[in-house]
């Protein structure tokens, strides 16, 4: 503490052909619509990347419950990296990374914040050349997948693929039913829509009910048969009524697994088996592997 040195303890063992000294990890601030910073940590494999416009990017979010989304290290995610993929985090509104201010403004009358915000962030970094419009993929669970339905109901020209996962898209209804164990406990987050003006803001932006007749960028959506903190027939309710009114031919995949709750599958392997099935409809929907490919690391 006296002299501000830091000294390398332990680093977590990267199996392969790994050289730290390839990868760049930047920060960088995005303006949201009423004038405040919202921070964007960026990863990318220097040797791979141009940031000329023209790279595929993936830009990751939350924004709920006061959860600080830290950037940290994951040894999956170089398999992306090592395809030449720009990886992004922004830390919207909603979360906790800026201080408890930081999650007032992203909840309750507040939540829409939290998906303006991530909408400035995508289009921030294609201003800045780190991604190409026809190459932006989204990616949230849980409330990030509350995210992911939202803005692609918002503004789905935006992108060019989108994976939802384990989603709670169906706001509305989920929180009119106060025989589900969660939802009272949640009016403290979105609101009790008991309550006319709670009503009105929340079906404003439940994805559910904000779907329209028009184009759609390739998405997946998942859910868990067991998950009892987003019931599968969500996800489910969101598929059905996106392919009702979509006017395009891109993909729309849902997987719900049987066996799985919120947390997807137990096990290192099979934990790693659902992020390759995510990572292998990115990079279908980018072109960079056609289904018969084999997805590695």
């Amino acid at each position: 503490m006296n002299t501000g040195e830091s000294s390398l303890k332990k680093r977590q063992e990267v199996l392969g052909d790994f050289d730290i000294e390839h990868y760049e990890i930047v920060r960088r601030w995005a303006c949201a619509e009423d004038g405040s910073n919202i921070p964007i940590s960026i990863v990318y494999r220097k040797d791979l990347v141009k940031l000329d416009g023209t790279d595929p990017l993936l830009l990751y979010g939350y924004g709920s419950y006061e959860v600080v989304n830290e950037p940290s290290f994951r040894g999956e995610s170089l398999s992306l990296l090592n395809r030449g993929i720009v990886f992004a985090i922004a830390h919207i509104r909603g979360g906790g990374e800026m201080g408890r201010k930081w999650y007032d403004d992203g909840k309750l009358f507040k939540k829409k914040n939290t998906f303006t915000d991530f909408i400035c962030s995508a289009e921030y970094l294609l201003a800045n050349k780190f991604g190409a419009k026809e190459k932006l993929c989204i990616h949230g669970r849980s409330a990030g997948g509350l995210l992911i339905g939202a803005v692609l109901t918002m503004k789905p020209d935006l992108f060019r693929c989108a994976i939802a996962e384990v989603a709670f898209v169906d706001v509305l209804t989920t929180m009119l039913d106060s025989s589900i164990p969660l939802t009272t406990a949640e009016y403290e987050e979105w609101g009790n829509p008991n309550i006319k003006d709670y009503y009105t803001y929340i079906k404003s932006y439940s994805p559910v009910d904000n779907v329209q007749a028009r184009s759609y960028p390739d998405t997946l959506i998942t859910g868990g048969l067991h998950d009892p903190r987003v019931g599968y027939w969500e996800p489910a309710k969101f598929v059905a009524k996106l392919r009702e009114f979509k006017t395009d031919d891109n993909l729309l995949l849902l997987k719900c697994d049987m066996g799985a709750g919120h947390f997807s599958k137990s096990g290192r392997f099979d934990k790693l088996k659902e992020v390759a099935f995510v990572y292998a409809f990115i990079l279908k929907s980018l072109g960079i592997v056609n289904c018969g490919d084999t997805i590695s690391s």
